[in-house]
């Protein structure tokens, strides 16, 4: 008898073995797909119609809406983030499953070797696997922690021509990100701001805890504002002080841990110009992570409608660094 190992054995999990007897082929990864988000039958992407022709004779769009007005052909991939992906639904299976077991996430030269694709296309892949994760809704009831940190590049492997561009040290140069974690659901919700001035914190913190609840931060001035509207303690680092009594932000700082260790292990370099999605998708990983994995995809089935990422839109100038492919 295999014996289970330390951390959350409550939870099923799933073997490779499992997986590739689940999906032994892109018929019947096909077929969970088209289970897992039409549950109650097809209906047309278009026009919402339930009146569906199916099984026709056509290589790729299986389906017709019959409705007069719309008439329209699709697929299961049609109006999600598969849309338009030559890859077989077996690489989509087997690409969401590393996606969700792997802690640190998987890079894009990984996927490319282990599903022999490009690397171009395990690009494109991972970036629209993270963009299925589905974002939490409604706001915190708290106990909630409440943090900011920073994202870039560490200044000693810069070349001196970038350093030369950068006025002062520490965070100078890098993006902010902020975070809350409600630490009755273990929920995180995070994403890239623009700054860490206190209307934008605030503002945040506004947006994803109840009025009322009660919230912990460190001392940074920027935080001093919810106490109107909060029950608001905070710690104070400058002095070494992590813990008093319940006040502290450790859960968010040891969500922040992993995302950074991802950063320097797994991906190297996040360019600005893409970091919101990574950090979205460490977000939904963390917050399905007590669930079996069998659900974990199946969650992330449900977050690809209605989203659309585009090869051209990914790469497209934004004004900000499109850096290294991860």
């Amino acid at each position: 008898m295999v014996k289970k190992a330390p951390g959350k054995s409550h939870r099923k999990g799933m073997s490779v073995a499992e997986l590739i007897a689940m999906f032994p082929d892109d018929a019947a990864a096909e077929r969970w797909f088209t289970e897992k988000r039409w549950p109650n039958g097809p209906h047309c992407p278009s026009c919402g119609s339930t009146n569906i022709l199916s099984g026709a004779k056509h290589k790729t769009m299986p389906y017709r809406c019959r409705e007069k007005e719309c008439r329209k052909r699709f697929s299961v991939r049609v109006g999600t983030v598969m849309e338009g992906s030559n890859l077989g639904f077996q690489t989509w299976a087997i690409a969401i499953y590393l996606a969700l077991t792997s802690l640190k996430s998987v890079s894009s030269m990984k996927l490319h070797r282990d599903l022999k694709i490009t690397q171009k296309s395990a690009w494109h892949l991972a970036h629209r696997v993270r963009e299925a994760f589905a974002a939490g809704r409604g706001a915190f009831a708290g106990p909630v922690e409440a943090d900011e940190t920073y994202m870039g590049g560490r200044r000693k492997n810069m070349s001196k021509a970038k350093r030369s561009t950068l006025n002062g040290r520490g965070t100078v140069g890098k993006s902010v990100v902020v975070g809350v974690k409600d630490r009755g659901t273990n929920e995180v919700r995070a994403q890239v701001v623009a700054s860490a001035s206190a209307p934008v914190l605030q503002g945040f913190v506004r947006e994803h805890a109840r009025e009322g609840a009660v919230t912990y931060t460190d001392e940074a001035s920027a935080y001093a504002g919810p106490a109107r509207d909060f029950d608001h303690a905070a710690v104070n680092h400058s002095v070494g002080e992590c813990v008093r009594e319940q006040a502290h932000t450790n859960g968010i700082e040891s969500f922040w841990s992993t995302l950074k260790r991802a950063h320097k292990g797994t991906f190297h370099k996040i360019s600005p110009k893409h970091l919101d999605r990574y950090v979205t998708g460490f977000a939904g990983r963390h917050n399905v992570r007590e669930a079996d994995t069998v659900d974990q995809m199946v969650d992330i089935v449900a977050g690809m409608g209605g989203k659309r990422l585009r090869y051209n839109d990914l790469i497209a100038d934004n004004g900000l660094d499109s850096g290294a492919r991860a």
